[in-house]
């Protein structure tokens, strides 16, 4: 089972920018469909962005497309999610997510994911 590692959180001006990394442990790696979800205060998890185990498909929510761009190093066993014109809605604690068995498009459906990390909060305020 791949362990996750969430960083790069923090708070953040309306229209900024800012890139979180999910460093994983093992050598499979890239036999996982990663993705990012997000929980606001009050509010129940959400999904954000999705990538096959390759890299070359991606999957947004419609609230990021445009403004959050996901990514994956298999090499150095990370993914990334650059994030910008960051808006006030975007506060939340972000997570990331590993699949071994599904595709990025059923992670990105899936309510409860086999492995998590242990979250980033991003506060985005004047």
């Amino acid at each position: 089972q791949v362990q996750l590692v969430e960083s790069g959180g923090g708070l953040v001006q309306p229209g900024g920018s800012l890139r979180l990394s999910c460093a994983a442990s093992g050598r499979t790696f890239s036999s996982y469909a990663m993705g990012w979800f997000r929980q606001a205060p009050g509010k129940e998890r959400e999904f954000v962005a999705a990538v096959s185990r390759r890299g070359g498909s991606t999957f947004y929510a419609d609230s990021v497309k445009g403004r959050f761009t996901i990514s994956r190093d298999n090499v150095k066993n990370t993914m990334y999610l650059q994030m910008n014109s960051l808006e006030p809605e975007d506060t939340a604690v972000y997570y990331c997510a590993a699949d071994a068995n599904g595709n990025y498009y059923t992670l990105a459906k899936s309510r409860n994911p086999a492995v998590w990390g242990q979250g980033t909060l991003v506060t985005v305020s004047p």
